[in-house]
Protein backbone atom coordinates (compact mmCIF):
# COMPACT_ATOMS: atom_id res chain seq x y z
CA UNK A 1 0.00 0.00 0.00
CA UNK A 2 1.45 3.31 -0.94
CA UNK A 3 0.12 6.51 0.42
CA UNK A 4 1.36 10.14 -1.41
CA UNK A 5 1.42 12.75 1.28
CA UNK A 6 1.70 16.87 0.27
CA UNK A 7 3.14 19.44 2.48
CA UNK A 8 3.00 22.71 2.12
CA UNK A 9 4.72 24.04 5.19
CA UNK A 10 5.03 27.87 6.54
CA UNK A 11 6.30 28.71 9.79
CA UNK A 12 3.46 28.26 11.95
CA UNK A 13 1.65 25.24 9.83
CA UNK A 14 1.43 22.78 7.25
CA UNK A 15 -1.15 22.47 5.07
CA UNK A 16 -1.31 18.79 3.98
CA UNK A 17 -2.89 16.42 1.73
CA UNK A 18 -2.88 12.58 1.79
CA UNK A 19 -3.55 10.78 -1.84
CA UNK A 20 -3.62 7.63 -2.59
CA UNK A 21 -2.15 5.69 -5.98
CA UNK A 22 -5.13 6.55 -8.67
CA UNK A 23 -4.74 10.12 -7.29
CA UNK A 24 -8.13 10.12 -5.02
CA UNK A 25 -8.03 12.87 -2.20
CA UNK A 26 -7.75 10.77 0.97
CA UNK A 27 -7.98 13.55 3.95
CA UNK A 28 -6.83 17.24 3.97
CA UNK A 29 -5.69 19.15 6.98
CA UNK A 30 -3.86 22.51 8.34
CA UNK A 31 -1.53 20.80 11.13
CA UNK A 32 0.18 23.37 13.94
CA UNK A 33 4.06 23.37 14.05
CA UNK A 34 5.53 20.97 16.22
CA UNK A 35 4.94 17.81 18.17
CA UNK A 36 0.80 18.43 17.69
CA UNK A 37 1.33 18.74 14.30
CA UNK A 38 3.72 15.41 13.54
CA UNK A 39 1.12 13.58 15.90
CA UNK A 40 -2.08 14.53 14.15
CA UNK A 41 -0.43 13.99 10.75
CA UNK A 42 0.48 10.20 12.17
CA UNK A 43 -3.07 10.03 12.85
CA UNK A 44 -4.33 10.77 9.79
CA UNK A 45 -1.86 8.23 7.88
CA UNK A 46 -3.06 5.48 10.01
CA UNK A 47 -6.62 5.74 10.00
CA UNK A 48 -6.38 6.07 5.59
CA UNK A 49 -3.86 2.81 6.67
CA UNK A 50 -6.51 0.89 8.91
CA UNK A 51 -6.06 -2.02 11.40
CA UNK A 52 -5.77 -4.93 8.80
CA UNK A 53 -2.71 -3.94 6.86
CA UNK A 54 1.19 -4.51 8.67
CA UNK A 55 3.18 -1.54 8.82
CA UNK A 56 5.61 -3.23 6.45
CA UNK A 57 3.26 -3.03 3.77
CA UNK A 58 2.81 0.41 3.65
CA UNK A 59 4.72 3.66 2.40
CA UNK A 60 4.10 6.94 2.88
CA UNK A 61 5.87 9.19 0.48
CA UNK A 62 5.56 12.86 1.74
CA UNK A 63 6.01 15.91 -0.72
CA UNK A 64 7.63 19.05 0.52
CA UNK A 65 9.96 22.15 -0.23
CA UNK A 66 12.73 21.71 2.04
CA UNK A 67 15.25 19.32 2.92
CA UNK A 68 16.08 20.34 6.94
CA UNK A 69 14.50 21.08 10.31
CA UNK A 70 12.99 19.01 13.00
CA UNK A 71 9.82 18.80 11.28
CA UNK A 72 11.79 16.86 8.11
CA UNK A 73 13.82 15.11 10.76
CA UNK A 74 10.47 13.58 12.65
CA UNK A 75 9.08 12.19 9.43
CA UNK A 76 12.46 10.67 8.40
CA UNK A 77 12.47 9.53 12.08
CA UNK A 78 8.97 7.98 11.36
CA UNK A 79 10.18 6.10 8.52
CA UNK A 80 8.20 8.15 6.02
CA UNK A 81 9.91 8.75 2.46
CA UNK A 82 10.35 13.05 1.89
CA UNK A 83 11.14 13.72 -1.19
CA UNK A 84 12.60 17.02 -1.77
CA UNK A 85 10.80 18.99 -3.77
CA UNK A 86 12.74 22.13 -5.21
CA UNK A 87 10.25 25.49 -5.26
CA UNK A 88 11.20 25.56 -9.03
CA UNK A 89 9.89 22.08 -9.55
CA UNK A 90 6.95 22.94 -7.58
CA UNK A 91 5.98 26.06 -9.48
CA UNK A 92 7.11 24.18 -12.78
CA UNK A 93 4.81 21.28 -11.92
CA UNK A 94 1.96 24.17 -10.80
CA UNK A 95 1.28 25.94 -14.05
CA UNK A 96 0.67 22.26 -15.56
CA UNK A 97 -2.22 21.34 -13.22
CA UNK A 98 -3.58 25.47 -13.73
CA UNK A 99 -3.13 27.88 -16.68
CA UNK A 100 -3.78 30.63 -14.15
CA UNK A 101 -1.27 29.87 -12.13
CA UNK A 102 -3.26 30.30 -8.77
CA UNK A 103 -1.38 29.54 -5.70
CA UNK A 104 -2.87 28.77 -2.39
CA UNK A 105 -1.60 26.23 0.61
CA UNK A 106 -4.22 24.01 0.16
CA UNK A 107 -3.65 23.47 -3.53
CA UNK A 108 0.05 23.54 -3.11
CA UNK A 109 -0.27 20.57 -0.80
CA UNK A 110 -2.65 18.80 -3.43
CA UNK A 111 -0.02 19.83 -6.41
CA UNK A 112 2.94 18.29 -3.82
CA UNK A 113 1.50 15.41 -2.83
CA UNK A 114 0.40 14.66 -6.88
CA UNK A 115 3.73 15.53 -7.86
CA UNK A 116 5.13 12.44 -5.33
CA UNK A 117 2.26 9.99 -7.00
CA UNK A 118 3.50 10.93 -10.57
CA UNK A 119 6.59 11.99 -10.80
CA UNK A 120 8.90 10.41 -7.44
CA UNK A 121 11.20 8.80 -9.54
CA UNK A 122 12.45 12.53 -10.72
CA UNK A 123 12.63 13.54 -7.26
CA UNK A 124 15.90 13.57 -4.83
CA UNK A 125 14.55 11.42 -1.55
CA UNK A 126 16.15 13.20 1.83
CA UNK A 127 18.38 10.94 3.09
CA UNK A 128 18.08 9.90 7.03
CA UNK A 129 21.75 10.86 7.77
CA UNK A 130 23.46 10.26 11.56
CA UNK A 131 23.34 13.17 13.76
CA UNK A 132 27.33 13.77 13.14
CA UNK A 133 25.88 13.68 9.06
CA UNK A 134 24.26 16.22 9.82
CA UNK A 135 25.72 18.44 12.37
CA UNK A 136 28.50 18.82 9.65
CA UNK A 137 25.44 19.82 6.54
CA UNK A 138 24.71 22.56 9.33
CA UNK A 139 28.64 23.74 9.75
CA UNK A 140 29.07 23.73 6.20
CA UNK A 141 25.49 25.07 5.23
CA UNK A 142 26.46 28.15 7.37
CA UNK A 143 30.09 28.38 6.08
CA UNK A 144 28.69 29.04 2.31
CA UNK A 145 26.04 31.40 3.35
CA UNK A 146 28.65 33.50 5.07
CA UNK A 147 31.25 33.68 2.00
CA UNK A 148 27.54 34.30 -0.18
CA UNK A 149 27.12 37.29 1.89
CA UNK A 150 30.72 38.39 2.25
CA UNK A 151 30.64 38.57 -1.74
CA UNK A 152 27.27 40.20 -2.17
CA UNK A 153 28.58 42.99 0.98
CA UNK A 154 31.88 43.95 -1.45
CA UNK A 155 30.09 43.52 -5.21
CA UNK A 156 27.63 46.99 -2.42
CA UNK A 157 30.95 48.70 -1.31
CA UNK A 158 32.63 48.53 -5.28
CA UNK A 159 29.14 49.91 -6.27
CA UNK A 160 29.05 52.76 -4.05
CA UNK A 161 33.07 53.23 -4.30
CA UNK A 162 32.26 53.21 -8.25
CA UNK A 163 29.75 56.30 -8.13
CA UNK A 164 30.84 57.95 -5.11
CA UNK A 165 34.44 57.59 -4.47
CA UNK A 166 36.21 55.82 -7.49
CA UNK A 167 39.81 56.79 -6.61
CA UNK A 168 39.54 53.82 -3.73
CA UNK A 169 39.00 51.44 -6.73
CA UNK A 170 42.83 52.48 -7.71
CA UNK A 171 44.15 52.42 -4.34
CA UNK A 172 42.62 48.98 -2.80
CA UNK A 173 43.21 45.46 -4.83
CA UNK A 174 41.06 43.76 -2.74
CA UNK A 175 37.61 45.56 -0.42
CA UNK A 176 37.62 42.60 1.74
CA UNK A 177 40.47 42.91 3.39
CA UNK A 178 41.30 44.05 6.68
CA UNK A 179 43.65 47.28 6.13
CA UNK A 180 41.50 48.36 3.13
CA UNK A 181 38.01 48.47 5.29
CA UNK A 182 40.14 50.01 7.96
CA UNK A 183 41.60 52.95 5.80
CA UNK A 184 37.75 53.08 4.42
CA UNK A 185 36.68 53.16 7.82
CA UNK A 186 38.85 56.08 9.14
CA UNK A 187 38.25 58.10 5.48
CA UNK A 188 35.39 57.08 4.02
CA UNK A 189 35.19 59.91 0.86
CA UNK A 190 37.44 61.17 -1.57
CA UNK A 191 38.25 64.33 0.63
CA UNK A 192 39.37 63.09 3.63
CA UNK A 193 40.93 59.86 2.07
CA UNK A 194 42.98 62.43 0.56
CA UNK A 195 44.43 63.71 3.67
CA UNK A 196 45.90 60.16 4.77
CA UNK A 197 49.49 60.46 5.89
CA UNK A 198 51.63 58.05 5.45
CA UNK A 199 51.99 57.01 8.76
CA UNK A 200 48.42 56.19 8.71
CA UNK A 201 48.50 54.17 6.07
CA UNK A 202 51.83 52.11 7.01
CA UNK A 203 50.27 51.46 10.35
CA UNK A 204 46.70 49.55 9.22
CA UNK A 205 49.62 47.53 6.20
CA UNK A 206 51.54 46.93 9.88
CA UNK A 207 48.45 45.29 11.37
CA UNK A 208 47.31 43.50 8.21
CA UNK A 209 50.96 42.25 7.91
CA UNK A 210 51.54 43.47 4.47
CA UNK A 211 54.85 43.04 3.04
CA UNK A 212 56.46 45.89 0.34
CA UNK A 213 54.78 48.19 3.39
CA UNK A 214 56.67 51.35 2.26
CA UNK A 215 55.92 50.99 -1.63
CA UNK A 216 52.73 49.62 -1.29
CA UNK A 217 51.68 52.55 1.14
CA UNK A 218 53.36 55.30 -1.59
CA UNK A 219 51.00 53.52 -4.03
CA UNK A 220 48.05 53.97 -1.84
CA UNK A 221 48.61 57.15 -1.16
CA UNK A 222 49.18 58.84 -4.70
CA UNK A 223 46.20 56.86 -6.04
CA UNK A 224 44.04 58.45 -2.92
CA UNK A 225 45.04 61.78 -4.05
CA UNK A 226 44.71 61.78 -7.47
CA UNK A 227 42.07 63.74 -9.52
CA UNK A 228 38.68 61.94 -10.19
CA UNK A 229 35.23 62.66 -11.60
CA UNK A 230 33.08 62.92 -8.66
CA UNK A 231 29.70 63.99 -6.75
CA UNK A 232 29.04 67.18 -4.64
CA UNK A 233 30.54 66.54 -1.40
CA UNK A 234 26.51 66.29 0.42
CA UNK A 235 25.67 63.77 -1.87
CA UNK A 236 28.93 61.74 -1.39
CA UNK A 237 28.39 62.06 2.43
Amino acid sequence: MRLFVGDDWAEQHHDVELMDASGRRLAKARLPEGIAGMTKLHAMIAEQVGQDVEAADVEVLVGIETDRGPWVQALLAAGYTVLAVNPLQAARYRERLSVSGAKSDAADAHMLADMVRTDSHQLRPVAGDSAEAEAIKVVTRAHKTLIWERTRHAQRLRHALRDYFPAALEAFEDLAATDTLELLAKAPDPASAAKLTIGQITAALKRARRRGIADKAAAIQAALRTEHLGQPAAVTA
